[in-house]
């Protein structure tokens, strides 16, 4: 039968040492790396780290920082017992990332060995399933669909939902025997469980179809491509929390639906098959049949709110969650982070405000010291094998938070309020002497692109990139156990809920840094 990982005692104690350890250096995960010269950042280390980490190597940074499987670690100097212990902490706390090799993978590699004949197309997955679908995606697909499949032979379900995902990642191809049916549509995490089942059951309405044979199709002319929008009541759902109009959001929040005027049912039978539903008075949710929920890469709250409806709808037997984008969860400090539109309250709904995206436990959110703020939980989206192999490696690139930091300094002297103004990334500004980096920049702010900058100072700043990049460093240390928090939190929620969870490090971290997957699922009877 489907244990907890962790016992419900050992989540609990491992919550607190989370959030008084997270606490104590909040203000290294709090940190802006563009304000390392205006706020001083390296003045804000102990000072017996400063001496130590100043000259440490980017391998080295690499090696004795990062690495939490470096096995011979030589130090340069006597390193303080207060710095070993934040790095061990940091490493001891944090949930283990690496996943279980396949096939006698080479440890550390960046790719998986599925992509050792072709960088670009994985040998275990046959065409339908790689076709304008990236490596990294192709992974994924290929390693939840399975652990998808083996859900639903636990739980009997033949039918999976999968919310957040763009045009390719819901095929989940080891699962599907069948096209998949694409659905528009918005979740709102503020509705209730029995509107996204009514939401599903209209969908499904609308899709009953013959399902398009696989392998490839000819390409109609343009002009014969004539998209019919899908019936408005069959994806009725109000605009969910976080939502932006770009492109990169719509994909992680938003299937596609698809339908020539040929291939289906007309808007006029779709709206009278849903009308009909609801004439019969009996509400979709009644007899609607038992599915595996999952979300690939489901965005901020989009997340949490899969988890709540999880937890009480009863036609839900069994979960995947991928998470991401961290940065964008509602907390009660912040139930509307930047960038983000707040969804519309439904009518027939009262506003919790206890339905946040972090914490979600009664556990966690009792504890002193449980907040994260928009910084840290921008930090725990980070890749931490990424940045190591960069240190690695070496090279200019790494030159960059240097650039911007310093960058920062005019800027904020020049015109304080627009501090940490978002500036677009300069295509690979590393090249560039800084003279012409920051004519690039201060135009993209609306600062002059010729304004004094005093060569002497520019040239000191320029000096201490090696600090710049072992603070990063530091703060990057701390993202795995950010992230291990609010994962964390979840699992709770879940037990506190009767549910007992498992978080399985499912991906390669060096190709897909968010590689946990939270499994749960529900007897029959709950």
């Amino acid at each position: 039968m489907f244990t907890s990982s962790l016992p419900a005692e050992q989540q609990r104690e491992l919550a607190e040492r989370l959030t008084t350890f997270l606490s104590q250096y909040s203000h290294v995960s709090d940190s802006y790396i563009i304000e390392f010269f205006s706020k001083d950042h390296w003045q804000s280390l102990p000072n017996t780290w400063q001496p130590v980490l100043q000259d440490l190597t980017y391998r080295q940074v690499a090696d004795l920082l990062l690495d939490a499987t470096q096995g011979d670690r030589r130090y340069p100097s006597v390193w303080p017992l207060s710095l070993l212990a934040f790095r061990a902490t940091a490493h001891a706390l944090a949930f283990p990332r690496e996943c279980r090799r396949e096939r006698g993978g080479a440890v550390g590699s960046v790719k998986p060995e599925e992509f050792l004949d072709n960088q670009s197309q994985s040998s275990l997955l046959g065409h339908i399933f790689r076709k304008h679908v990236k490596p990294k995606k192709q992974h994924e697909i290929r390693k939840l669909g399975s652990l998808v499949k083996q859900l639903c032979d636990q739980t009997d379900c033949n039918k999976v939902v999968d919310v957040g995902s763009g045009q390719n990642c819901s095929s989940l191809g080891p699962v599907s025997r069948s096209s998949p049916r694409h659905v528009a549509g918005w979740v709102n995490p503020k509705a209730s469980w029995e509107a996204f089942i009514k939401q599903l059951s209209a969908a499904q309405c609308v899709n009953e179809r013959p399902p398009t044979p696989p392998g490839p199709s000819k390409k109609r002319p343009r002009a014969s491509e004539q998209v019919e929008p899908p019936c408005p009541h069959a994806v009725q759902t109000s605009r969910r929390r976080g939502s932006t109009d770009s492109p990169e959001s719509e994909s992680t929040s938003q299937h596609q639906f698809r339908k020539s005027r040929s291939e289906g049912p007309s808007s006029a039978n779709c709206c009278s098959c849903v009308q009909g539903l609801r004439q019969e008075g009996a509400g979709p949710e009644r007899g609607h049949p038992d599915f595996v929920l999952t979300g690939l890469h489901a965005c901020g709250d989009l997340s949490a709110t899969l988890l709540r409806h999880f937890v009480h709808c009863p036609h839900v037997r069994a979960i995947t969650s991928v998470a991401c984008c961290y940065m964008k969860i509602t907390t009660k400090e912040h139930p509307n982070p930047p960038g983000l539109v707040p969804a519309a309250q439904p009518p027939d709904q009262d506003a919790d405000p206890s339905e946040f995206g972090y914490p979600m436990s009664s556990w966690v959110g009792g504890l002193p010291g449980h907040r994260l703020s928009y910084k840290a939980r921008e930090g725990a989206c980070h890749a931490v094998e990424d940045y190591a192999r960069r240190l690695r490696e070496g090279g200019e690139a790494l030159r960059t938070h240097c650039y911007r930091a310093t960058l920062e300094t005019f800027i904020a002297d020049t015109r304080p309020d627009l501090r940490r103004a978002g500036i677009q990334t300069t295509k690979k500004a590393h090249l560039l002497p800084f003279t012409e980096y920051a004519r690039l920049g201060l135009a993209r702010v609306g600062l002059p692109p010729g304004l004094p900058l005093d060569p002497q100072r520019v040239e000191a700043m320029l000096e201490q990139q090696g600090r710049v990049v072992v603070y990063f460093s530091l703060a990057l240390l701390l993202a795995p156990v950010v992230e291990t928090l609010v994962l964390l939190d979840r699992m709770i929620y879940l037990q506190e809920n009767g549910v007992d969870s498992q978080l399985v490090p499912l991906f390669d971290p060096n190709f897909s840094p968010r590689n946990f997957v939270l499994v749960a699922l529900k007897s029959q009877v709950h």
